[in-house]
């Protein structure tokens, strides 16, 4: 609907009647109230002709004016912003071990980050109601994406990580410090952080335990996921079973940090072998109760001050041709009088 910020300015609208009448009770005075616009007004009086024309015109730029200085706005029907959900950072391990291929996807051997992408990206399509961040760390810590309701957004930056962006070592402490930061200024009851990695606190100026006391005291609940294959069978000479060996390629995931950090903050330790298993544990994270918030609604504003204020222009410039014209052709009747 169309609408006037401040619609109390067209009670201005009589106002030249009485700057008029105020001019003809002082005509007299010396004191006289000087206006060059009403002036010209009283003064077209005494011309009739002219009067017809001018006044409606005059009349017309007055009202253009007040609407203009009323501010019209067209408001659109309420958007509703999302009432529920949590404030969610997403940490991802992209450090050099993420690229062991010990994941099957789709009946082929991939590497983890990739098994990682797959299922975390379902999980941000999923999340509607919340606000979702992503943290990039190997040897060091990134904010990719800040808490956004974008969430295509956040699944593409997801989908174009690469492996060792961060650096080939991990930097669990740091990853959830910087989490952390991004959290505290949000409400107490939704600061949630998932922290996925597949190996133990190589780099970093914070320690895990100590960065989990600090996620703690501020009220971060962590859920970590120990993500990677228990038993790898590596091919033996020219991909033969001939010297194939098997290992296990998650003999350095430290599953006792990630326990504690978890049990420190309210969180839980998942253990992922498999996208069948990251999947159902995200799918767990998925009834997390969502905290109630302030219901809020957005109601989209468009300003057509620009319309009255440029047909005021017009009826400007068309009031100065007229006069022109008016002049132009009494002076061509003077001319020819005289002659």
């Amino acid at each position: 609907m169309l609408e006037l910020i401040w619609p109390w300015l067209l009670l201005l609208l009589p106002l030249p009647l009485l700057f008029r009448k105020l001019l003809a009770s002082k005509q007299d005075s010396s004191a006289a109230l000087k206006v060059p616009f009403y002036q010209q007004l009283a003064q077209q009086q005494t011309h009739q002709t002219q009067a017809k024309w001018q006044l409606p015109l005059l009349w017309l730029i007055w009202l253009c004016l007040l609407l203009a200085c009323a501010r019209p706005v067209w408001i659109g029907e309420p958007i509703e912003m999302p009432s529920s959900g949590r404030d969610l950072l997403m940490a991802v391990d992209i450090s050099g071990s993420m690229k062991t291929p010990d994941m099957e996807l789709d009946g082929e051997q991939v590497p983890r980050l990739w098994a990682v992408k797959a299922v975390v990206g379902e999980f941000v399509e999923r999340r509607k109601h919340d606000r979702l961040g992503l943290v990039l760390f190997g040897s060091r810590a990134y904010l990719q994406a800040p808490l956004t309701f974008d969430r295509a957004t956040v699944k593409q930056l997801l989908d174009e990580a690469q492996l060792g962006f961060a650096g080939e070592k991990t930097a669990i402490g740091d990853a959830i410090g910087l989490a952390i930061k991004r959290l505290r200024e949000r409400p107490a009851d939704s600061r949630v952080l998932i922290l996925l990695t597949d190996g133990a606190n190589t780099a970093g100026e914070v320690a895990p335990l100590k960065a989990a006391e600090l996620a703690k005291q501020t009220q971060v609940k962590i859920y970590t996921i120990g993500v990677g294959a228990d038993q790898m069978t590596i091919p033996g000479v020219f991909g033969s079973s001939f010297g194939s060996r098997t290992v296990n390629p998650s003999a350095d995931l430290d599953e006792d940090s990630l326990q504690k950090i978890a049990e420190m903050t309210g969180g839980q330790y998942f253990r992922a072998r498999n996208p069948q298993e990251l999947q159902k544990i995200y799918h767990l994270l998925d009834q997390l109760e969502p905290i109630e918030q302030a219901e809020e609604t957005f109601r989209p504003q468009k300003s057509y001050t620009h319309w009255p204020l440029g047909i005021a222009l017009l009826l400007i410039s068309l009031l100065l041709i007229l006069k022109n014209a008016f002049q132009f052709a009494a002076t061509m009747r003077s001319s020819e009088t005289e002659g």
